[in-house]
């Protein structure tokens, strides 16, 4: 794909979003490969897919949007997996209880698609399982970020090949990260990202080094036709290709990014998506899934005018975003725990890493398909689906052909820590509510067999 510029030059797009139509398939079994070769099927030989969903589902077709990063030649790179590849899980291991919260960025999600507002719910969620492992949509919140102390702070890319069974995470003290910084026409902003490089550096003691990126990479926000906040990114092939990021455990990257038509104003008073969201993560997937690092990005303020606008008492969700001006703390901070990326298949099921065998729910809003949720249908993981956490999604996940049990579409929050409580403790669902049904007798032969 390519873009004609205004002086009449041609830029090659890196990142960007295809939407596809695809049938629905007779049967919503095996739908994880159907996907697979209707989508590859229709992709270049340089395109490779980052992120994937499923925004509606009809009698007659299932509407898809793609990341896709096209590098050209990526030969360099050495192997990048394959977005939809899954080991299934040889067994389950349930000496802890491990949950995974989703809430997909770029979606409007009532709770949690602002600025780190999802955070009370994941302290509460964390209370009922050992590790919980959340993407930092979740928690991130411009300077703030006060995920729990028992989270797992994971790019969503990885979180998706955590589920399909390629990744394993092993714990950490602490990450070297490499912090890129867009050398943008104010120095004023740049300094600022320094400082507040410096300032983590000085007060938690962060092993943080800054790099000025060689090109702008150039960010342009944009809206789906399904409503997702998504975009277009170009210059990826700096941090992509660059050998000097192979020292480091963790990536942070801030830019500028381009917004047309948004009113700053109305955003922060108004029920409006976030439009930063979509664009943020395709590029962090891109990094994340072919460099198998951690990864996070937060906006840099575009001008002084910005920053000094008038915004009033704002959206309490939206907060977080209004009173900073580097948006930077909150991914340093969880940058610099993130776990570690383990993706050699002979290690994975490991006691030392978190795998696919050790995830025991997830806990998502309801109507949202992607790769988690095909995932945990394969793997046999239970999902709690929360209906209060409208967002713009229109699917129907009991269309999906769930087992018994691996399914629980709750109204709140607070009712998925009941179901997560119950599974905890191997509690059979049915046994907690009244009336009891009568125990069910069978006879246990067919009538066409018999004892001899």
């Amino acid at each position: 794909m390519t873009i004609l510029l205004k002086n009449g030059g041609i830029l090659k797009v890196k990142l960007f979003e295809r939407e596809f139509v695809i049938p629905t398939p007779e049967s919503s079994e095996n739908l994880l490969l159907y996907l697979e070769k209707a989508i590859t099927s229709q992709l270049n030989k340089n395109e490779i897919p980052v992120r994937f969903v499923v925004t509606k589902t009809t009698k007659e077709s299932l509407y898809c949007e793609i990341g896709i990063c096209d590098i050209g030649d990526h030969s360099g790179l050495g192997p990048i997996k394959n977005l939809f590849h899954l080991r299934k899980r040889p067994f389950i291991r349930s000496d802890k209880f491990n949950a995974v919260m989703i809430i997909p960025t770029g979606i409007n999600t009532e709770i949690g698609g602002h600025a780190g507002d999802a955070t009370p719910v994941a302290r509460l969620l964390s209370m009922v399982c050992d590790n919980l492992i959340l993407h930092p949509n979740i928690v991130n919140a411009s300077d703030i970020n006060e995920m729990p102390e028992n989270s797992l702070y994971v790019e969503g890319s990885i979180l998706t090949n955590l589920i399909m069974g390629n990744v394993g995470l092993r714990k950490v003290r602490a990450n070297k990260v490499a912090l890129l910084i867009e050398n943008c026409e104010d120095p004023h902003f740049v300094k600022t990202q320094i400082n507040a490089a410096s300032a983590a550096r000085a007060s938690f003691g962060m092993d943080c080094t800054v790099f000025l990126l060689d090109k702008p990479l150039d960010m342009r926000a944009e809206i789906s036709s399904s409503g997702r906040a998504v975009g277009i990114v170009y210059n990826i092939d700096q941090i992509l290709k660059s050998s000097k990021l192979g020292s480091f455990d963790a990536i942070a990257v801030t830019s500028k990014i381009e917004l047309s038509g948004v009113n700053l104003v109305d955003y922060y008073h108004n029920e409006m998506i976030n439009p930063w969201g979509g664009v943020e993560a395709i590029l962090t997937h891109a990094i994340s899934h072919i460099l198998n690092k951690p990864s996070a990005h937060s906006p840099m303020m575009e001008s002084c005018e910005i920053l000094t606008e008038d915004l009033g008492i704002v959206d309490p969700r939206k907060a977080a975003e209004a009173v900073s001006m580097t948006f930077l703390h909150c991914i340093l901070k969880g940058l610099n725990i993130s776990p570690a990326i383990v993706t050699k298949q002979s290690f994975m099921g490991s006691m030392d890493l978190i795998c696919a065998e050790d995830i025991s729910c997830i806990i998502m809003p309801d109507k949202c398909i992607g790769l988690p949720t095909l995932a945990a249908l394969e793997q046999g993981i239970p999902i709690i689906a929360v209906r209060e956490n409208k967002n713009n999604m229109e699917n129907d996940l009991t269309w999906l052909p769930f087992q018994k049990g691996k399914l629980y579409i709750v109204d709140n929050y607070l009712e998925a820590v009941g179901v997560m409580s119950a599974l905890k403790a191997g509690i059979a669902f049915e046994t907690l509510r009244r009336p009891i049904n009568k125990t069910k007798v069978e006879n246990l032969l067919f009538q066409n067999e018999s004892l001899l």
